[in-house]
């Protein structure tokens, strides 16, 4: 006679399958700790770096601890056998105005790289960057709005839940930068940030129906904002450029208010379905 399904399920996958927001902070501060801890194994190579700024620096403070932190990902994802769940088609797509997110990010994104001084920067340094925003894109997307986005949803919460929660906790990680003797302005400034950025990078998952989106799109937005922050070049365009975050912030939080919907919902409302 076969064994039902439910009962081969371990204790552990099942304890992550009822899913909920509990959980879903829960695991989100265990990856932040674990992130923490296994980032100290890096110290005797950053106490070589004579300059952080410089590609070996990039390799250090970003590369290596973002590839810590895809590994804890991956181990946990693959121990709850979710990798075809986050990587699949979405259960709830979304409406044509979500497509605003996409367009607002990938075009600073687009300013700020078309504003950027290459010569200054040198190539080691751009292809540094360009490396750890892939890590980092694909570890922070991968969290927040793979993981925490499935548990949210497992536990039948609404769409506009889904993405606060998802969008807070992304958010919620970047406090962090307070132990690295970040100001508390301009932590409380980038916290505001992330959290509408978050905004976005959720409708960009709705709206095309794949993580891969947010992905490759948060993997261009850090190294496009620390490399032209750090390089810039002369013009008109790069004070345009400039102004992508304040775009982000009013953005997201704007987006925020029109988003409706729940998986598994058997007649969706017009705002649920082509309009949003």
């Amino acid at each position: 006679m076969s064994t039902p399904a439910a009962a081969m399920t371990s204790p552990w996958k099942s304890f992550w399958e009822k899913g909920g927001w509990w959980r879903a902070l829960l695991l989100t501060a265990v990856y932040f700790v674990l992130f923490q801890l296994l980032s100290l194994l890096l110290t005797p190579l950053a106490e070589n770096v004579e300059e952080p700024s410089s590609a070996a620096g990039v390799v250090v403070f970003y590369v290596l601890p973002e590839l810590i932190g895809c590994l804890i990902l991956a181990l946990f994802t693959v121990s709850v056998g979710w990798w075809r769940e986050l990587f699949a088609r979405q259960p709830i797509r979304g409406g044509g105005w979500m497509w605003i997110a996409i367009v607002v990010v990938l075009l600073f994104n687009v300013l700020r790289f078309a504003t950027l001084d290459y010569d200054a920067a040198g190539f080691e340094v751009v292809a540094a960057w360009l490396l750890a925003g892939l890590l980092i894109g694909f570890s922070e997307e991968v969290l927040t709005r793979g993981l925490v986005v499935n548990l949210m949803r497992k536990a039948g919460y609404r769409e506009i839940v889904v993405a606060v929660i998802s969008a807070a906790l992304f958010s919620a990680l970047h406090a962090g930068n307070l132990l690295s003797g970040q100001p508390l302005l301009a932590t409380a400034i980038q916290l505001l940030y992330t959290f509408a950025f978050g905004i976005l990078m959720y409708l960009a998952l709705r709206v095309t129906g794949t993580i891969i989106a947010p992905i490759l799109l948060h993997a261009s937005t850090d190294p496009s904002i620390f490399l032209q922050t750090a390089y810039p070049a002369e013009g008109a365009l790069t004070g345009i450029a400039g102004a992508g975050n304040i775009v982000v912030i009013v953005t997201g939080l704007v987006l925020l208010f029109f988003i409706r919907g729940r998986v598994g919902e058997a007649k969706p409302s017009f705002s649920d379905g082509r309009a949003a």
